[in-house]
């Protein structure tokens, strides 16, 4: 018992109030994250669209994404972390509750740009806001827990939406709509602007094209970037196509929540041990290992036709997800410099909206045009390929890392200067 104690207290404890918050809201939101979950079944069951309709209306969404993490990251930086993410959860709110009202295809593909646009422009801010609260040395921890309340989350939003989707699919648009506006409220009473004041902060809220050149010549971060893109383009799958496969396989909606929720389990138990089983090895080696598992675990799923092997197949791509996110999460907090953080956190944010937006149209294409297999053995070779430039890149993204640890300014924008913070130095 007072090992466990000892585990919980090391685990939970010194973390900033704000951050707690900010879990909360996380916590919420995605226990009421019923409709992407669903997204695919209720176009192509309820509505009756195509696989290739479906992928159209899943690709705006990311579409729509793309757009808002970009607009989400400037806002964060420029205007400030805390009006960014109100109006984003409130924008989102509205746009649920349209797309669930939304009959035609054009009314449902439009509902689905704008609400990835506002949903997204939430994720640059309140990654920002995150690493502006939690110190250096708590990050992967802080990051961590967070993955775990959106996997909790995940995993009781996945079940609970097969009960209410054979209810009423309205249903599922209404609940994730009021955990929205449940987090927004959070924000607004709880949560203050976390942006750092004075003349740098300042000085770069006036000079975006400096800032956007930073970003744009710094390869080490964009290759960083680049690799993720690759591993969402696999992992998107399990939303898209997966959902779509399961039911050619005669499969209910209600046991693909049932799969899916798997996925937000093994997270739940085995997420909160992972930080102590990966501190310390190379963050390189980590991630290529994670890709290799995800890869496999997708690959498998050309193989699967009941609900066990399908749920054996979540099982393992998980666990690569559960190698993946930390790690990720602390390289990004470590390339970004701070008054930059919400741009740097937008561009990272935009290779998930790129393959939202890609990943089901390209797997909707490759279903319709190679098969189901190929699809599924094309995730491996992506997992394997990525694996490999991870063990190439790696050192790199390190010695870089490295460089901005010693210096405490992370690349500082082309068109300002300013001397280091003293929090800054120390990380």
């Amino acid at each position: 018992m007072r090992t466990m104690r000892s585990w919980f207290r090391d685990t939970t404890g010194g973390l900033p109030t704000t951050f707690w918050y900010l879990w909360t809201g996380t916590l919420i939101n995605r226990l009421g994250s019923f409709v992407l979950v669903f997204l695919a079944i209720y176009l192509t069951q309820e509505r009756g669209f195509s696989a290739s309709q479906a992928g159209l209306v899943l690709g705006l969404w990311g579409v729509g994404g793309a757009v808002g993490t970009t607009a989400g990251g400037t806002l964060a930086d420029r205007w400030g972390r805390r009006p960014t993410l109100l109006t984003a959860h409130v924008g989102a709110a509205a746009m649920m509750l349209a797309l669930g009202l939304a009959r035609d295809l054009w009314a449902v593909a439009l509902g689905a740009l704008l609400l990835g646009l506002f949903a997204e422009a939430a994720r640059p801010a309140f990654g920002a806001m995150m690493i502006d609260v939690v110190p250096a040395k708590d990050r992967l921890r802080a990051f961590s827990l967070n993955y775990w309340a959106i996997n909790l989350g995940f995993a009781c939003a996945a079940i609970l939406a097969g009960l209410a989707a054979q209810a009423d699919y309205l249903l599922l648009f209404v609940v994730d709509a009021g955990t929205m506006l449940i987090t927004a409220l959070i924000i607004f009473v709880r949560v203050p602007e976390t942006r750092e004041a004075g003349p740098a902060a300042k000085a770069t809220a006036q000079a975006p094209r400096g800032a956007l050149r930073t970003i744009l010549t710094d390869r080490v971060y964009l290759g960083f970037v680049a690799l993720n893109l690759f591993a969402a383009l696999v992992f998107l799958q399990h939303i898209s196509m997966l959902p779509i496969a399961m039911g050619d396989d005669g499969l209910s909606p209600a046991t693909y929540g049932s799969v899916i929720a798997l996925n937000g389990i093994l997270i739940v138990v085995g997420q909160l041990f992972v930080p102590r089983l990966i501190r310390g090895r190379s963050r390189s080696h980590v991630l290529a290992l994670a890709a290799v598992v995800m890869g496999v675990g997708f690959g498998l799923t050309a193989f699967a036709g009941t609900a066990w092997f399908y749920g054996l197949t979540v099982l393992i791509w998980t666990v690569g997800e559960m190698l993946n996110s930390p790690s990720n999460s602390t390289l990004i907090a470590e390339l970004s410099p701070a008054e930059l953080r919400g741009r740097y956190q937008g561009v990272f944010s935009l290779s998930w909206q790129i393959a939202g937006a890609s990943a089901p149209i390209l797997g909707g294409l490759v279903r319709e045009h190679a098969g189901n297999d190929t699809l599924w053995y094309a995730c491996a070779v992506i997992g394997a390929l990525t694996a490999v430039a991870h063990l190439v890149s790696g050192p790199a993204r390190e010695r870089r890392a490295a460089e901005l640890r010693r210096s405490g300014e992370a690349l500082a924008p082309v068109s300002t200067t300013r001397k280091a913070q003293p929090t800054e130095a120390v990380a």
